[in-house]
């Protein structure tokens, strides 16, 4: 069964150390509440307890934080805790090539963190699509092609 909680998440880590399969996991059950505003706001709402790894600990800020803005939710005080940021960058992926556009494309809920990713960094294949995703640069002024 998934888990319907991040802490349920942190609870799951702490047993097998993989925190982000079960991250994708809850993602998800997440998206698959889509619609439902109070089930999803439980989703985030229990602070998940701290993982001890700085990177993990800061990107479950993230998520919180990120998935509260983009659903509308109530957002969580936890996501606000100083153990939640990072002092380091961190890139995601760690790829010197790919740093200019995560500087630019990152959500601001991982950008506060020092966390540098792609502009829907918890998009999966269950992702309510409906919803619109995030694309960079999302207003470009290219014009457009005309149709033949």
């Amino acid at each position: 069964m998934r888990p319907h909680s991040l802490a349920e998440v942190v609870e799951r880590a702490r047993e097998d150390g993989d925190w982000e399969h079960h991250l994708r996991d809850f993602l998800d059950a997440f998206y698959a509440a889509d619609g439902d505003v109070a089930r999803q706001a439980a989703f985030i709402a229990d602070e998940p307890g701290l993982l001890g790894l700085p990177e993990a600990d800061a990107f479950l800020g993230g998520a919180g934080e990120h998935l509260a803005r983009r659903w509308g939710l109530r957002m969580p005080a936890w996501v606000r805790a100083e153990s939640r940021y990072l002092t380091t960058a961190l890139f995601v992926p760690d790829d010197k090539a790919l740093r200019g556009y995560l500087l630019c494309v990152s959500p601001v809920s991982f950008r506060t963190r020092l966390i540098f990713t792609g502009p829907d960094p918890l998009q999966r294949a269950r992702f309510p699509y409906h919803r619109g995703v995030i694309t960079m640069p999302p207003e470009h002024g290219f014009p457009k092609a005309e149709p033949r």
